[in-house]
């Protein structure tokens, strides 16, 4: 018979594709959305133009990075190399953080230019872009306190080469939050 912690491991990753896909599903709203708002306001000539700041694309290389960390890692520790996981888990960590202040600094960009996300002077176009970012940004806080969580749990010696799974459910999630915002990243360069 299955102990309680064995079903749990066995629930986790179909949970976790759940929870995935209602993010996607979230994200299609939102997207979603945003093309109707601006096909509605480009015929009336509604709709602000501007490039996207440039902290979104330093930000955008900060997280594809994070990700390729943490896929070495992963690779590392199949291998029973704790210590590159260890390695790849601080790394990917710090690129996260690099990554939200990346999102900040292109948010402070915008207000520079006087888009803003609501307001007097606000315009949808710019509210659009600060929803959707903040909304990655919050979905990407998760996978940090969860990177936190895991790295920990490696200093602690937590996993090996044959038990690994609360990272390979980071990783799932980390990948899925970085494919997100450069999926994002493109829409939002594209659709202006």
């Amino acid at each position: 018979m299955e102990t309680l912690a064995q079903q749990r491991k066995r629930a986790s990753k179909p949970l976790l594709w759940i929870g995935i896909g209602s993010i996607i599903m979230a994200f299609a709203g939102l997207t979603s959305g945003y093309v109707v708002s601006r096909t509605t306001l480009v015929a009336n000539e509604q709709w602000l133009t501007f490039e996207l700041p440039s902290a979104f694309i330093s930000s955008t290389i900060a997280i594809l990075l994070s990700s390729t960390v943490l896929w070495w890692g992963m690779s590392q520790i199949k291998k029973g190399n704790v210590s590159a996981l260890k390695v790849s888990l601080g790394i990917t960590l710090v690129l996260g953080v690099i990554f939200a202040f990346l999102q900040v600094q292109g948010w402070k960009e915008l207000i520079d230019e006087e888009i803003y996300f609501a307001g007097a002077g606000s315009n949808p176009a710019g509210s659009w872009v600060y929803a959707i970012s903040v909304f990655h940004l919050l979905h990407l806080g998760g996978g940090i306190i969860a990177l936190v969580i895991a790295l920990f749990k490696s200093l602690r010696g937590a996993y090996s080469a044959e038990d690994f799974h609360g990272v390979s459910l980071l990783s799932i999630y980390w990948h899925f939050v970085d494919l997100l915002w450069v999926y994002l990243y493109v829409f939002l360069t594209l659709i202006r």
